[in-house]
């Protein structure tokens, strides 16, 4: 049976469009211009980073966050960049009587906004930087299962890329949700590994409750 939930952050809980536009600014760059080349390079299979280094050559992505920061710039999300079907799937989640946290590829300073974003919604917060290991990385999800008070195998991970959130995660013994959203997840979408792997496959969070308990009945 399912009795926790985890959730990636960007384009699963936080819609990453306007932070993105920010680094497009950033660059000097068009912003649909700066968004196209973001999803043609996602397309091709390469890391998102290649996007920046296609307008600057030699980019650093965790140098150039600090430049942002002493700018007074600093990489920032709120309330009004999260998904519409957040809070409500959280509540209804949390009273379905799962156990829900927070794991995703995320920097301290980012950390920081998702502990005042999910105070009370959510058991546990876990980032990249807390943990000294990122996705796609074995370690990241053996640090999930560490931290979640249930096994692996009763533990779904929710997220919108296929390569660094349902294949890893369903290496690690966990079940999975592939959420149809942002580029990774459209883009995604249709492969062979999108149909095949995940557990569930939804376009919006609030189908999770209901997936989760016509599961947990099937096993009981």
């Amino acid at each position: 049976m399912i009795r926790a939930v985890v959730f990636d952050v960007g384009e699963c809980l936080v819609d990453e469009t306007r932070e993105y536009g920010t680094w497009a600014d950033w660059l000097g760059v068009p912003r649909h211009t700066f968004a196209a080349m973001f999803g043609a390079v996602i397309a091709q299979g390469q890391d998102y980073r290649e996007t920046f280094r296609m307008f600057r050559p030699g980019f650093d992505l965790y140098a150039e966050r600090d430049r942002r920061a002493e700018a007074g710039q600093p990489e920032s999300f709120g309330e009004g960049d999260l998904y519409a079907d957040v809070r409500p799937a959280l509540r209804q989640l949390r009273a379905d009587g799962l156990w829900l946290g927070i794991a995703g590829n995320q920097t301290v300073r980012a950390g920081k906004i998702l502990r005042e974003l999910f105070t009370d919604d959510v058991d546990l917060i876990g980032t990249s930087d807390d943990w000294g290991a990122a996705k796609p990385e074995p370690l990241f999800f053996e640090r999930v299962t560490e931290v979640v008070p249930f096994s692996a195998e009763e533990t779904l991970y929710v997220g919108d890329r296929v390569d660094n959130d349902i294949a890893p995660a369903r290496v690690a013994g966990m079940h999975t949700a592939l959420i149809r959203r942002g580029p990774w997840g459209v883009i995604q979408w249709s492969s062979e590994d999108a149909q095949k792997l995940p557990t569930f496959r939804v376009e919006s969070l609030r189908e999770l409750s209901g997936l989760i308990l016509n599961f947990n009945e099937r096993e009981r």
